[in-house]
This record gives C-alpha cells, structure tokens and sequence, in this order.
C-alpha cells in the first residue's frame, strides 16, 4: 500500500498530461503530492522526511510552473530533487550517520563498509539521473520527458533499488540470511 501511494502523484501527473497539458498536470502534481501526505499520515501517523522534501519541492517548482506559465520550471525540479537526496546521502556518510543504513539496518544487517558502498553508489546513481534528466528535458521534446520521467527514471529506480537489495542480501551473515529468508 505504501509504494502505490508514492506512486500515485505521478500517475496523476503522467494521465492528466496526456488528457490535457504540462500545466494543468503540474497542478494535479500539487493536488496528489499534497493529498499522497494526507492518505499516508492518515494511515501510518507520520510523514517521511522524503515525502515531505519532495512535496515542497513539487509545490515550489510546481507553483513556479504555473505561475510564469513557463515548463522549465517542473524540468528543473526532478534534477534538484535528486541532487538533494545526492547531497543528503553524501552528507549523512561523511558525518558517519548513514541514512540507508539508518533506515534499513534493522532489516539488513551488514559491515558499515558495504554501507557506505551503498551510500556512493546512491549518490551517484541520483547524479547520474539529475545529469540525464537535465539532457532529457532540454534537448528532447516535451512529451520525451514525461515519459523518460514517469518510465526511465522510475524503471532505473526499481532496478537500482533490486541490485542494493541483493547487494546488501549478498554481504549479509548467513544467520541473518537464514532469519529473513524465514519471515
């Protein structure tokens, strides 16, 4: 339930843009983002700080979109997103407080150098995207870049988020393989 909820501003946007246009999508991506932290608070009594990150972020570059009636705007977002999370996670490693770690080492229980493996390998999975989108959105057609946004950038999320997920399960102690391969 909780993934389709992060999904589901973007399917707005991605449908309402297909029926309409980048504007009247950039404001459905508002609506969803803001009602995406409503549904989720209201289910599990809190707010992720990602969420919280990225709705200010929509809204901002969003409002920005249809204020000066301008694309470049929600273009420009994506790129920053990923570059604050970059930031965050590069951060959170050199003051040796990971936040994957943080946030999955409950779970997956791993050396603090795989950790940090995984950390970079965020880091520069999220510039790498920022770069692309950057090229996408504005060497590209219009219609390009909603589509390498909602699918490309998505697509290569998942599967970057499946190789961390076997990554870490490959450099796990075998009990704790053996205790989550049990649950």
């Amino acid at each position: 339930m909780k993934q389709l909820l992060d999904f589901l501003p973007l399917v707005i946007f991605f449908a309402v843009y297909k029926f309409f246009d980048i504007y009247v999508a950039s404001g459905a991506l508002i609506a969803a983002t803001a009602l995406q932290l409503i549904v989720t608070y209201a289910l599990y009594k809190k707010i992720e700080k990602m969420h919280l990150v990225t709705f200010v972020m929509v809204t901002f570059f969003g409002t920005l979109t249809l204020v000066f009636h301008d694309d470049t705007f929600i273009k420009w977002k994506v790129t920053v997103v990923y570059a604050l999370f970059a930031i965050a996670l590069a951060v959170s490693q050199f003051i040796n407080k990971p936040i994957l770690k943080s946030m999955l080492g409950k779970e997956l229980i791993v050396e603090d150098r795989i950790w940090a493996h995984v950390t970079w390998y965020w880091v520069t999975f999220f510039i790498a995207c920022g770069l692309i989108n950057i090229y996408v959105a504005f060497s590209l057609s219009q219609e390009t870049w909603v589509n390498f946004k909602v699918f490309g950038l998505t697509a290569l999320t998942l599967l970057n988020t499946v190789i961390t997920v076997f990554y870490l399960f490959k450099h796990m102690p075998e009990e704790h393989k053996k205790e989550l391969t049990k649950k």
